[in-house]
């Protein structure tokens, strides 16, 4: 019985190190990690998040469904992260960390910023792993077509003047979230 109980605890750790490794490196490097910092005058801003690439595939409206939440990006869900107060569309986001959330549409997109992070992407079912009681701003932005082809997907941060611009890309898919200082 001893015997057993050794062999059994050892083939579930080695099972634990295998999912480890499937879940941490080895879906990485078909979506590697990336950090945007913006960090001037005081003001810091940042996006962790991975970058999916396209190879060939239709990604809005169907990798990508339409009007489903999204966890913009792969594997974790993507975090921004500021030390200062902002005004998104209007709207206030205190200085924090949150998980960084899409509802793409053909003309528009919701972004969601929620106070949980460090979640896995998506649950069991393939869903996004949020829960809204954490949402704590939603805004609408379009949604542009580009010439040019974005083969990985990318988020960048612009200084606009004295504003910043968060911009997400991929595919022919422009989206634009302007950021002011509060």
């Amino acid at each position: 019985m001893k015997k057993f109980l050794i062999v059994t605890g050892i083939g579930f750790l080695i099972l634990m190190g295998v999912l480890a490794y499937i879940r941490f490196y080895y879906t990485k490097t078909f979506s590697p990690e990336a950090t945007v910092e913006y960090n001037q005058n005081g003001t810091q801003l940042s996006v962790a998040y991975n970058r999916p690439y396209k190879k060939g595939r239709v990604i809005f409206g169907e990798l990508v469904p339409y009007d489903v939440v999204w966890r913009t990006g792969a594997n974790e869900a993507t975090v921004f992260g500021t030390n200062k107060n902002l005004i998104i569309k209007g709207q206030s986001l205190k200085a924090g960390k949150y998980s960084l959330w899409t509802v793409p549409g053909e003309q528009s997109w919701k972004v969601i910023f929620n106070t949980e992070s460090g979640q896995w992407g998506v649950d069991f079912n393939g869903s996004a792993n949020r829960d809204p009681k954490n949402d704590v701003l939603t805004v609408e932005v379009p949604a542009l077509t580009h010439d040019k082809e974005f083969e990985q997907f990318t988020i960048s941060i612009e200084q606009v003047g004295e504003d910043f611009e968060l911009i997400l890309m991929w595919d022919k898919t422009v989206v634009v979230v302007p950021i002011s200082l509060a």
